[in-house]
């Protein structure tokens, strides 16, 4: 399990090849493996290693990074006797999506092989990886994280332990996913009221480019609030924005827009006024998104 410069990629998605990329210039000695062995072209060509198949590539490196599309799939690759045998006292960094669930059975799996595992997450595009842009967080064993410390910073200049349980970088990867997906919903929203008014749309992204050190400090008080249950000192109440955002809902029918984004927002913070959080910050949504149904 000590560090090496030579290390395994199966998985050559755009993510995957990106990743094997990286390695390649940072002088580490990459082998690569991918259903569609087309896709390793570009990468022989820039020194990497194809193996003939899953067992080949996990047998030539003492580490191997998985990035395919989950961890089903990452399971199916693994499940034949000769990949069981040649798992054996290696090192798995797993960077494929999956559940918190899947993360822990798969660990489970892993090390009855006798090897061992990290469960990592990216947060990063594909061209940001190998640069300081980039982030890589895990989960696992703290041990084997340190050892592949060298590795891990080969792909990204921030890199995270988030503790042993297997599972803690699935499930903070979902909660980031929760975010992003109502950013880009929002961000695209934003959009279509510029486009029906015949404003630009790169303009709009320059001013919410803007707003970034803004949203960011945001983010952070709203954890801070939620966690500590600060919901009564507000600068800005779920009454305040449930009014903004009604006047989105407006806004959306008079332009004939499709409503059901700002129809959603606009029913979460109704049912937290109506259940007497309206005086309170608006990150008090959260005591309404807690219950089921």
């Amino acid at each position: 399990m000590k560090e090496t410069k030579k290390v395994t990629v199966t998985g050559l998605g755009i993510m995957g090849a990106a990743i094997a990329g990286a390695l390649l210039a940072r002088g580490f000695q990459v082998t690569v493996w991918n259903r569609s062995p087309e896709k390793a072209a570009l990468l022989v060509q820039q020194g990497a290693t194809l193996a003939s198949g899953p067992a080949a590539a996990i047998a030539a490196s003492p580490v191997v990074i998985m990035c395919v599309s989950d961890y089903a799939a990452a399971t199916e690759i693994l499940q034949t006797a000769e990949t069981a045998i040649a798992l054996k006292g290696r090192t798995l960094i797993q960077l494929s999506a999956g559940t918190p669930k899947d993360a822990r059975s798969f660990d489970a799996w892993i090390r009855a092989r006798g090897a061992y595992c990290l469960h990592g997450g990216i947060a990063a595009w594909p061209r940001q990886i190998g640069t300081d842009e980039a982030m890589i967080t895990a989960s696992g064993d703290k041990t084997v994280f340190d050892q592949q410390q060298q590795l891990l910073h080969a792909l990204a200049g921030t890199v995270v332990f988030n503790g042993e349980e297997p599972g803690t970088t699935a499930t903070l990867t979902t909660a980031a996913m929760a975010y992003m997906a109502g950013n880009w919903i929002g961000f695209c929203y934003g959009a279509l009221i510029c486009e029906k008014a015949g404003l630009n749309v790169d303009e709009f992204g320059k001013l919410m480019e803007s707003f970034g050190p803004m949203l960011a400090a945001e983010a952070r008080h709203m954890g801070e609030v939620i966690e500590y249950n600060r919901f009564d000192h507000p600068e800005s109440t779920v009454h305040t924005t449930g009014l903004d955002l009604k006047i989105l809902l407006q806004h959306a029918r008079d332009a004939a827009l499709n409503t059901a984004w700002p129809a959603l927002a606009v029913d979460i913070f109704s049912k937290a006024i109506e259940a007497g959080y309206g005086t309170e910050e608006h990150a008090a949504i959260i005591k309404v998104l807690r219950k089921n149904g």
